[in-house]
């Protein structure tokens, strides 16, 4: 690097590494409107046009920053690039820091949820989360969002954050660039659809309608719910339900898996308006 080099730092109790400190215990608690970004895809998609969140620091080991220099020097205003080796970077994070390159990122303001979704009577696919607590889940859906080409993804006050450090590794960087949104509650969540004129498709082994054989809706909020308990029953009731067919004797899928294929389905339907 030459037009922003890099500040080598060796003493993990440096202040500027502060944002760093204790990932796995702050990943639980938060951070204050900062998030932590880590390997070389996430942070690549994180300094592309594509991310929707800004970049406070960089913090690399000296080996990987050879490879990424000509990147960050391309930035309009890049930001700070710390350089430290990897027992520095271990020491300062509380586990060993394999890939040496991590980032801290700027949550900012959080969007409106009405604000992400495509005005009547375009098209809308809203992929929506009741209740789920894992980030490997949480991660495997939003990559599943960005795939299928969901507009948005809308949380409920109990899913967990898409932007923990293990949910955007597992949504290879998509939770850095699928718009997305917290309601107060499940029953929010249907009521914004109604409002916006989406159909609410619950997700749910337990009924006759097969996601194969219906008609499906031009604007649809897809309900998903964790795995086990699935989504609550009264909030099916205010929903069409519908489900994925499977061989006899198993009626069972990772709430991920079972994500693809509803957006999957749907992408096919809009494809063919």
């Amino acid at each position: 690097m030459s037009a922003s080099p890099a500040i080598t730092i060796d003493d993990p109790a440096d202040p500027r590494l502060a944002p760093y400190a204790s990932i796995r215990e702050r990943d639980l608690v938060g951070r204050r409107g900062r998030f932590i970004v880590e390997g070389e895809v996430t942070l690549r998609l994180m300094l592309s046009p594509a991310s929707r969140f800004r970049v406070e620091s960089i913090l690399l080991s000296p080996e990987r920053l050879p490879g990424l220099g000509d990147l960050i020097e391309t930035m309009p205003a890049p930001p700070p690039v710390y350089c430290a080796s990897r027992a520095v970077m271990g020491a300062v994070a509380g586990f060993p820091m394999h890939r040496g390159v991590l980032a801290v990122g700027l949550s900012g303001a959080p969007p409106e949820p009405a604000g992400l979704i495509p005005p009547a009577p375009a098209p809308a696919t809203v992929l929506g989360l009741v209740g789920l607590t894992n980030h490997d889940n949480v991660g495997g859906l939003f990559r599943n969002a960005a795939a299928f080409g969901a507009d948005a993804v809308l949380l409920d006050d109990a899913t967990c954050d898409p932007l923990y450090r293990k949910a955007i590794r597992v949504s290879a960087g998509a939770a850095l660039t699928v718009p997305f949104a917290r309601t107060a509650s499940p029953q929010a969540l249907l009521d914004l659809a109604a409002r916006h004129d989406l159909v609410s498709l619950a997700m749910t082994p337990g009924t006759e309608a097969d996601i194969a054989d219906i008609a499906l809706p031009a604007r649809a909020l897809v309900l998903l719910g964790s795995e086990g308990p699935g989504l609550p029953p009264d909030l099916m009731a205010h929903c069409q339900r519908i489900r994925i067919g499977m061989a006899a004797g198993f009626d069972s899928l990772n709430v991920a898996t079972a994500g693809a294929i509803a957006l999957h389905h749907l992408l096919r339907r809009r494809c063919r308006l």
